[in-house]
């Protein structure tokens, strides 16, 4: 039945793209679900095509849009969220930063933005005529509710998961269907964790309790608890978060995981993307106890903190004396992005028994070798602000962890000043009593 409309909307990708015109916006990739055929093709119209927005983000594979523009008279790259490739491209001018929310991003799409094409990957339809979204749930139903145009590029090695809602869409949705074959997924690997990531982790993995429901963020500190929490003897553990990594399979693998003590969704993993490794992926695939949500759902905090117990885990980049946390940028530069953060902060401490955990390395080096504290008496000139004040609960160094809800502003300064490196103490007095947030004691 549906067979016969999908070959009659199947075309190359030199064809489907043939949709989109100068001035467009066209919502294109997530992490590990570029559409490397349509980006190509795309790429062969650069000459034909002027102001092209590409919206997408954490991009972990080349985009050829990009390489052959390098002035970006052709196309403009809009990015959710900042990747290692996406950073050049911010430097080079090719690439722009939007602020987000991610809980709100399928609102921005319904009620804010314009979308002209939605040009996504996905997985083979099934018999029902419906393609999964795979490893990308996110946005993209909100995205083609929009859209003027949705392209469909097929990947035979897209695993099709199972979901709440708004993870697949329908053959009677879609414009152009291309099928790519057996293109393989990008890999990402696991972030390797150094022996700092294994203090600081040690100091939250005595936090989570038996039954709790775990978020991690990205990167070597979360990748290092993920590790410990497979080796450790707690149980019955649940999962309800953004982003879905190799770590919480290791945890599955290891008989940590059940979800039964869930509030929503029991049993089930519940995630807006993922990307990993090959491992991860073939987990995933029509795994039930696996769900993707839209992200309005997995990071909205009033739906994820009906979990009990919901413990998140987030890194940052500096911290200052008053408690704001800067996880995106240095200074001006931009290094990644908001993401779902602030979601989960707020998520974890609106949860019955849970707890959010802000964790960062005491200090970093700048290009000369030259030590600096992260935690600092003002933040550094340009940097955003990603979790304020009154939202941080659990700031965590390798020198310690401190609680900062209901703390005044100098047992804030005094708290935070007991986790800084021990070479950075005496300054970080000094510019706390110039901030007047230092109490002296008798």
């Amino acid at each position: 039945m549906y067979m016969e409309e999908y070959r009659k909307k199947c075309v190359s990708a030199d064809e489907a793209v043939k949709v989109i015109r100068s001035g467009d916006w066209i919502e294109f990739a997530w992490a590990a679900s570029m559409p490397g055929l349509l980006d190509e093709a795309l790429a062969r119209r650069k000459d034909e095509l002027h102001d092209v927005n590409l919206r997408g983000g954490v991009i972990i594979s080349p985009v050829a849009c990009l390489e052959c523009d390098p002035t970006g008279e052709h196309f403009t790259w809009n990015s959710w969220h900042l990747g290692g490739r996406e950073r050049k491209l911010v430097q080079n001018g090719q690439a722009y930063y939007i602020p987000l929310k991610y809980s709100e991003l399928p609102r921005y799409l319904r009620e804010n933005l314009k979308t002209d094409v939605v040009a996504i990957q996905v997985a083979p339809m099934d018999q029902h005529g419906y393609f999964s979204f795979g490893v990308t749930v996110s946005h993209y139903a909100a995205a083609i509710e929009k859209a003027r145009a949705v392209i469909l590029e097929v990947n035979e090695d897209m695993p099709g998961v199972h979901g709440g809602y708004d993870h697949a869409v329908h053959i009677s949705k879609v414009d152009y269907v291309v099928e790519g074959g057996h293109r393989g997924l990008p890999i990402l690997p696991s972030a390797s964790a150094s022996e700092l990531d294994r203090q600081i982790a040690e100091y939250v993995l005595p936090e989570i309790m038996d039954g709790a429901c775990i978020q991690l963020g990205i990167g070597g500190m979360p990748n290092a608890l993920g590790k410990m929490i497979a080796e450790s003897d707690l149980k019955d553990l649940g999962i309800h978060t953004e982003m879905l990594v190799d770590g919480f399979v290791d945890m599955v693998e290891a008989g940590k995981v059940t979800g039964m003590r869930k509030q929503l969704d029991r049993g089930r993993m519940v995630y807006a993307f993922a990307a990993g490794t090959q491992k991860l992926y073939d987990f995933m695939r029509n795994n039930p106890s696996v769900a993707g949500y839209p992200v309005d759902y997995t990071n909205h905090p009033f739906i994820a903190s009906q979990n009990d117990q919901l413990i998140s885990i987030n890194s940052a980049l500096e911290i200052d004396l008053t408690g704001q946390v800067c996880s995106e940028s240095a200074g001006s530069t931009m290094i990644s992005g908001a993401g779902g953060q602030l979601d989960f902060v707020e998520a974890a401490y609106n949860s019955k028994g849970g707890k959010s955990f802000i964790c960062l390395p005491s200090t970093y080096k700048d290009k000369s070798g030259q030590l600096h504290s992260r935690i600092k008496g003002l933040m550094t000139l340009g940097s955003a602000i990603t979790d304020t004040r009154p939202t941080v609960q659990f700031v965590v160094t390798e020198f310690g962890k401190v609680n900062l809800k209901g703390l005044s502003t100098w047992q804030r300064a005094e708290a935070l000043i007991s986790i800084a490196h021990p070479d950075f103490r005496e300054a970080l007095i000094a510019e706390a009593q110039e901030l007047k947030i230092w109490r002296k004691k008798a």
